[in-house]
């Protein structure tokens, strides 16, 4: 299934899509109120919702739907650095080196923003991107193994990873940088798992005003998300409605030569196989 919040009556409801039409959840599970509820619930919910929803009346056309982040503000957003090698070794030459243990830092959650929304770059003059491949948590993980992750996901996404490189080395937890409002676009929708068995063959892909700036695949990471699940949940609790962005390919505007940052005006398109794409442009 896709799933997706919407604007409804200057209201955020859930919704289903289907084609080019979106089915209002609520028509037809109105016990579901929230996307993280339905990511909580498991796999017998997960088909009860399915089975509803095939031939349901549809609500709207998705091209006049207003889409919004398809995840409520969730207890975490973590994002993990320099996970693919090439991104690395480009980023060693700048000073940040790759340790041997994975590299996690918080984004705020207050810098959620919809698939469409428009970027706001603040007071950064190093303004840059990154696409990922998102992953949300479905049931809550702790000390979970290698083997047992994959359960514990609920979905994917596509994540735009805006960084204001300037400050995100004010600190060595990377957090401000990564966090500034409207800096964590995310969707189109959630992707059930059902529908991408393995994600560890996406091709991710970066485009600015046309141009391809980021062109990798999820084959790439170096820890993947197994290996992401297993290590954080050893040390908290990932709990339903989290987001892990696993990741970014080579090609951001910091390592370029020389540096080519994001400018007013400027369209940034994300893109990830079997799910979909999100779209933005600096304010």
């Amino acid at each position: 299934m896709k799933l997706l919040r919407y604007l409804w009556n200057g209201l955020p409801t859930l919704g289903a899509l289907q084609g080019s039409e979106i089915v209002r959840i609520c028509d037809v599970a109105p016990e579901f109120q929230e996307m993280r509820q339905i990511a909580s619930c498991g796999l017998k919910a997960l088909s009860r919702l399915a089975s509803r929803l095939h031939g349901a009346e549809p609500h709207l056309e998705l091209a006049d739907a207003k889409l919004l982040a398809p995840i409520e503000r969730p207890g975490k957003y973590l994002g993990i650095g320099l996970n693919y090698r090439q991104h690395a070794e480009k980023f060693a030459r700048l000073g940040l080196a790759r340790q041997q243990q994975q590299l996690w830092f918080n984004k705020q959650t207050t810098c959620l923003a919809g698939p469409y929304d428009t970027i706001e770059p603040g007071v950064t003059e190093k303004l840059d991107y990154e696409v990922e491949l998102g992953v949300l948590i479905g049931q809550a993980a702790k000390m979970v193994s290698y083997d047992e992750a994959r359960a514990h996901v609920f979905g994917y996404l596509v994540v735009n990873d805006v960084t204001a490189r300037d400050w995100m080395f004010h600190s060595p937890t990377l957090t401000v940088g990564k966090s500034f409002d409207t800096y964590g676009p995310i969707g189109p929708w959630i992707v059930t798992t059902d529908e991408i068995p393995d994600p560890h063959v996406l091709g991710v892909r970066r485009y600015v005003n046309g141009e391809l700036r980021q062109n990798g695949n999820t084959s790439q990471l170096i820890s993947n998300i197994w290996a992401q699940i297993s290590y954080l949940s050893t040390a908290f609790t990932l709990e339903p409605g989290d987001i892990l962005a696993t990741g970014t390919p080579e090609g951001v505007g910091a390592t370029m030569n020389p540096p080519r940052f994001l400018a007013k005006g400027d369209v940034v398109r994300c893109e990830i196989d079997n799910i979909g794409a999100i779209e933005n442009v600096v304010a």
